[in-house]
């Protein structure tokens, strides 16, 4: 199974990593880690990949996966990465991504008539791409598959795992990995976050956030 991952300067390197340590235990996988070229790069806080397939290069894929994080916005409005995806996804048997990926999906009009989720604070522009936002960690809309913020990539991962290979053998690299998360706070989603904690959040993140919308709507109306 070709398995492509689309990365990309200042993306969350977990929402690559998780997913990732789970594709390359899939049994006959084999992980293309995709990027305009095949220079280095840096995801948001400096830690570097080294791409192994350009993305004019990339053979056709099984699974078509697209990162997230605060680089996303420029690759909301990038046309070579929009038609890359679009050329992708006419034939590949899985569309997915994980937390604000799910965004560019939406830019590139895949998910236009499709249930999706992302990240918590990017949930209300999924409609400006004709999608129906649902909040839950992994959604499944047909061959569509979306996880939400960071973390969730490795419940999606492994929710893919057992839609290719079976239940058992995603079980079986839940616990290889040692996937058996206690968390030491109930912090971990709005609706189970203290409202101050929310709202500081909210406000932090505010100015990303107002230009994250901006270059969305900018996108739907050029490529959706």
């Amino acid at each position: 199974m070709k398995i492509g991952m689309l990365i990309f300067p200042d993306m969350t390197q977990l929402d690559f990593t998780g997913p990732y340590e789970v594709f390359a235990q899939l049994p006959g996988s084999q992980v293309h880690v995709i990027a305009k070229s095949l220079e280095p790069v840096a995801a948001i806080g400096g830690l570097r990949f080294l791409p192994d397939t350009a993305m004019d290069d990339t053979p056709q894929l099984d699974l078509l996966f697209v990162a997230g994080g605060p680089g996303v916005g420029a690759l909301m409005e990038d046309r070579a990465t929009l038609e890359f995806l679009r050329r992708q996804a006419e034939q590949a048997r899985y569309v997915t991504a994980v937390c604000t990926g799910a965004l560019v999906l939406g830019a590139a009009g895949l998910l236009k008539g499709y249930r999706a989720t992302t990240h918590w604070l990017s949930m209300e522009l999924l409609p400006l791409f004709g999608a129906e936002a649902v909040a839950d960690r992994v959604v499944i809309d047909r061959n569509r598959i979306t996880g939400g913020g960071v973390t969730a990539g490795i419940d999606f991962a492994l929710t893919i795992a057992k839609e290719v290979a079976g239940e058992d053998a995603a079980k079986s690299i839940q616990l290889l990995i040692e996937y058996d998360p206690a968390p030491p706070f109930a912090c971990g989603h709005p609706d189970t976050a203290d409202t101050a904690v929310v709202d500081a959040v909210r406000r932090r993140l505010a100015p990303m956030q107002a230009a994250r919308f901006e270059r969305a709507r900018r996108a739907a109306a050029q490529y959706c």
